[in-house]
């Protein structure tokens, strides 16, 4: 990314992300492994239902908030450290001074942030209610395997992460990574002793706790959220003297004098940032409608097929979806973060100009927003790239790594739908940093045009669901992720052109041809599957049907061609490196300064 605060910020929380994503999920992983040995397939898909259940309450209470905040103006501390270094001797104890006699303006920034997340506990508490209700109205076998207790369980750990949501956005708009890194690290490591040590103490002692382990391990995690989050924002709070309770903007704590309020103008009732919340509101149908496409596919295969077919569905959609979660999913919530402070933030010096919702924004500079086409453009040609390597080699290779992480019994019925899967996973990539990208610099009259579209993409994945399942008869998994990818293509089509519109009306081109790969590029992936099945055809007698040598030969076999597809892509790569070691190494000089 681009040499400043915002690219140094924004690549320093990715490498956090990404280190916290690859140890809690590998600690994840292998703990899942032990516990499939006490697992039934019915079981893992009632376990699947309950887990969309926690999810949809947290996304339904926070996302739009989160969305919303991250475009609210604020100093990070990176950015403090270097307005400090900035200023002369003189100017600097005049810059103490007025702290001195003067509101802290950190403070009220930080005390708007965390009265916004109090919003998100709200409305979570209305939605675990509601739609618990419904889950238990819907449930048909609370007794057999404890889904009432558990139900109850994921609840309450609901409620305990989301009362950590208001020193969570604090330290995310602080760029607070480490921070975020403890306390996901942390509860990663409780929820897995407490799901293994609950589901192996029950099988040895003859207990039927049937989804309870999945419950008890979700309360942990929810709980070490909070404890950690709350002990952060505590210090901030103290040295920035703000609070994390709730409290209103500008009154000095202790003053019985009415006069002694700073300016509250746009605040709703002295407590909400009035900007961020019209924002967070239009963002709310939204994401409605995304949640439904991110989790329909678990309500569908609930009500379409057996409970069989919904464990099969939520084992590929764990193997299936763990690249993401490790390394899509930290670079789209950085990326998100960065090209909301670079396009907005970075330029509130300029000249403020009208948008389409008839608000004013600031006006991203020229420079800015040709870093952003130059970071976006590399960003998305990565991702096309290492697809290409997903696509020729996935598909051969899950079989084999099913049935050595699951074992055969999984990986009979399993392997069909991880095959597709491995198609999949490049449109999530995509789409992924595209709407990431969408989100940092859409206004609110676009937001709702792309509620819209989205609206119209959920009947194409239902229309597709129910022919894929209902009329071509379809393995359920299968149809559902096939469902899944078109409803995808559907929104990284539409994010194509807002890209291509949004970089055009700045008067910056962005080529969208240019990011496909070259022809040596297509052209050895073309011949990998067939270079890789006679490579597993003359190892036959060394594999001798073994998954873990089969594995072995695809990844020698892969070796010389992922090293041909750098030679082939070598000036991309170049430019990449360069851009990366600039990055890093203007973080470093910044340090060295202050």
């Amino acid at each position: 990314m681009s040499n400043s605060p915002q690219g140094s910020s924004a690549l320093r929380g990715a490498s956090f992300l990404i280190i916290l994503q690859v140890s809690s999920r590998l600690l994840t992983f292998f703990a899942n492994q032990l516990l499939l040995r006490f697992l039934t397939a019915p079981l893992l898909g009632l376990s699947a239902r309950l887990e969309a259940y926690y999810l949809t309450v947290l996304f339904f209470a926070r996302e739009s908030l989160r969305v919303a905040i991250q475009r609210q103006p604020i100093s990070t501390d990176d950015e403090e450290s270097e307005r400090q270094g900035e200023l002369g001797g003189d100017e600097s104890k005049r810059v103490k001074k007025t702290k001195s006699t003067e509101p802290d303006r950190n403070g009220e920034q930080a005390q708007a942030v965390v009265n916004l997340g109090y919003l998100a506990v709200v409305l979570g508490a209305v939605v675990t209610a509601v739609l618990g209700w419904f889950m238990h109205l819907s449930s048909g076998q609370g007794s057999e395997e404890r889904f009432d207790e558990a139900l109850r369980l994921y609840a309450l750990a609901a409620i305990l992460e989301l009362l950590s949501e208001p020193c969570f956005v604090l330290m995310q708009v602080r760029l607070r990574f480490g921070t975020r890194a403890l306390a996901e690290s942390a509860g990663a490591f409780l929820r897995c002793g407490a799901t293994l040590g609950s589901a192996i103490y029950a099988s040895r002692n003859g207990l039927d706790l049937g989804v309870l382990p999945f419950a008890l391990g979700q309360l942990a995690y929810g709980a070490t959220l909070l404890v950690v989050y709350l002990g952060a924002g505590y210090g901030l709070a103290t040295r920035d003297h703000f609070s994390i309770f709730l409290r209103r903007i500008g009154v000095k704590t202790g003053s019985k004098d009415e006069k002694a309020k700073s300016v509250t103008g746009g605040y709703l009732f002295s407590y909400f940032y009035q900007p961020t919340l019209s924002l967070a509101s239009s963002m709310m149908a939204q994401s409605v409608v995304k949640h439904f496409l991110t989790q329909g596919d678990t309500f569908l295969v609930s009500i379409l097929s057996t409970p069989h077919a919904q464990g099969i569905y939520a084992l590929v959609n764990n193997y299936g979806g763990l690249l993401a979660r490790l390394l899509f999913q930290p670079i789209e919530e950085s990326s998100r973060s960065y090209f909301s402070r670079l396009l907005s933030t970075s330029s509130s010096s300029t000249t403020a100009e009208p948008s389409k919702s008839g608000q004013n924004e600031p006006a991203a500079t020229k420079p800015a927003v040709e870093k952003a086409r130059s970071d976006l453009h590399r960003l998305l040609k990565f991702y096309i790239l290492g697809s290409t390597i997903v696509v020729a080699l996935g598909p051969l290779a899950a079989p084999y790594l099913l049935s050595l992480v699951a074992g055969r019994s999984w990986s009979a019925s399993a392997s069909p739908a991880l095959v597709a899967y491995c198609y999949y996973i490049p449109l999530l990539a995509l789409n992924g940093v595209s709407e990431a990208f969408v989100a940092s610099v859409a206004t609110e009259a676009q937001v709702h045009t792309q509620s819209a579209y989205m609206a119209g993409f959920s009947v194409v994945f239902g229309l597709s669901a129910f022919t894929a399942l209902r009329v071509l008869d379809m393995d359920p998994p299968v149809g559902l992720v096939c469902a899944n990818a078109a409803n995808m293509v559907c929104r990284i089509v539409w994010c194509a052109f807002f890209v291509g519109r949004y970089f055009r009306e700045k008067g910056v081109g962005f080529d969208l041809s240019s990011l496909s790969p070259s022809g040596m590029t297509v052209a050895i992936c073309a011949v990998t599957p067939y270079l890789v099945r006679r490579a597993l055809l003359l190892a036959e007698d060394v594999v001798r049907g073994s998954a873990f040598m089969s594995l072995v030969v695809i990844g020698a076999t892969a070796i010389p061609i992922v090293a041909l597809l750098a030679f082939a892509e070598r000036r991309f790569l170049i430019e990449c490196y360069s851009s990366l070691r600039g990055t890093t190494s203007a973080s470093a000089s910044k340090s060295k300064t202050t």
